[in-house]
């Protein structure tokens, strides 16, 4: 019974405490009431936060921007911020970013630092007002000046990407370094790259590790990513799988998509983790759905060699499709080659031709050879053995064996240019150089005949 009655004490305690917090919200918001009643702007300004927050009041949007109007035209310059921010979000107001810019700007004027910097944002953006960004660089260095680590980290861009400024990376660096010391994880990010690169700052990839950290440690993602890429490569750390592993996993579940292409070549290639093809396709497919290049053309690999996933030539068309219309060579490539062999695609030479050409026209050193075989044999072009002995030439020159001993040929034979027996030898010889035992073969007649 005792026992009881003790729980029954702490249970009216506890019970009685909470009705005296919310009993003296109340008789706050009461008196804050009666004095904003009387025209006290500092009293209005904190009715209207009282309502904006639901603090001894329902929330209520609309009466918190009214009571903010009160203040704001008073001159009460925190009111003027948050009113600005009410007409820049439509929070009990009509969206208006003319209204939010007008009050964010005599806010400003008075030296609020958040309206300054939030002015800055609006002449950047180019909302309420025309784009300004010398007008932007301005105002977020008041606000810079002032501690804002969100105005030192605008403003340390904006010297980076040289945005109403002249560029320069030692300043960039250097607002970054502020924000970066108030904890922004953005811009110990951005810290990160600049020691990585050497903009601004001497190429430290100690330091670059050290921010990294410092942001990734918070959850931003990028830096997550940046970190795995420093324990992949063994650069200002020892290079270490497991780690560049747990990294990159931390940003793929936020769904960076380059942390989950990595993570997927590290599954196909069981880097520190066991080889894991169907763990591959799952990160490959999350990068390859937000339109990742390299990641669409893995998925397409995979589906072409039946790894993690049933063999499946049209998925496989598919993904190199998507990767190829972005320009991917390797891709392009592919699908080229699909064409010609009907794989996936009704079999189609002048397909493969288009895509093998954009492929080559990137340099890839396997499809300008398959383009000059088109060439030779007249497949989805007319033939041209000037155009084949051009792209095999293309390829020759980048150690291309096959194009190399198919050139060897064609100044054998006098085909698309003139015979000439010495030149043809060379070329075999180069072949023979990278590996080509057929090319060998002649290259040893070719010398026993005296060319």
């Amino acid at each position: 019974m005792n026992k009881l009655l003790k729980r029954m004490m702490v249970a009216l305690l506890s019970l009685g405490l909470a009705q005296a917090v919310w009993a003296n919200d109340v008789l706050d918001f009461q008196e804050t009431l009666q004095v904003a009643e009387q025209g006290n702007a500092k009293a209005q300004f904190s009715l209207g936060k009282m309502y904006y927050e639901g603090q001894g009041v329902r929330q209520d949007y609309a009466e918190a921007a009214r009571w903010y109007i009160k203040a704001a035209e008073q001159g009460y310059p925190v009111a003027q911020n948050n009113l600005g921010t009410m007409y820049a979000k439509g929070q009990g107001v009509r969206q208006d970013p003319v209204q939010a810019e007008q009050w964010f700007g005599k806010a400003a004027e008075q030296g609020l630092a958040n309206a300054q910097y939030n002015l800055g944002v609006m002449y950047h953006n180019g909302q309420g007002v025309r784009q300004d960004y010398t007008q932007a660089v301005q105002w977020f260095g008041k606000a810079a000046e002032q501690g804002i680590a969100e105005a030192q980290f605008s403003l340390g861009k904006m010297y980076y990407e040289g945005q109403g400024v002249r560029q320069d990376y030692a300043e960039a660096a250097r607002w970054y370094l502020k924000a970066a010391e108030q904890g922004d994880p953005v811009a110990q990010n951005n810290l990160g790259v600049a020691y990585t690169k050497g903009q601004g700052v001497r190429q430290d990839p100690v330091q670059a590790e050290q921010w990294y950290r410092k942001a990734a440690e918070q959850g931003y993602a990028q830096a997550q990513y940046n970190l795995g890429v420093m324990y992949d490569d063994g650069r200002g750390v020892r290079q270490d799988y497991t780690q560049a592993v747990q990294w990159f996993g931390k940003a793929a579940e936020q769904g960076h998509a380059q942390a989950q292409f990595n993570l997927g070549v590290m599954y196909e290639k069981g880097q520190s983790v066991r080889k894991d093809y169907v763990e591959a396709v799952k990160w490959y497919r999350k990068a390859a759905e937000q339109g990742l290049a390299n990641a669409q053309f893995n998925l397409g690999n995979m589906y072409a060699n039946g790894q993690g996933v049933h063999q499946d030539y049209a998925q496989a068309v598919q993904w190199y499709r998507k990767a190829a219309e972005q320009g991917y060579a390797q891709a392009q490539f592919n699908l080229g080659n699909m064409y010609a062999n009907g794989q996936g695609v009704r079999q189609d030479y002048a397909q493969a031709v288009q895509w093998c050409r954009k492929a080559a026209e990137q340099g890839l050193a396997n499809a300008q050879y398959n383009l000059g075989v088109a060439y030779a044999n007249g497949q989805g072009v007319r033939q041209d053995l000037v155009q084949a002995e051009q792209w095999y030439r293309k390829a020759a020159e980048q150690g291309f064996a096959e194009a190399q001993y198919n050139l060897g040929v064609m100044y054998a034979k006098g085909e698309g240019v003139r015979k000439n027996y010495k030149i043809a030898n060379e070329w075999f010889g180069k072949a023979c150089n990278n590996g080509l035992q057929q090319s060998c073969d002649v290259y040893r007649v070719f010398n026993q005949a005296g060319y």
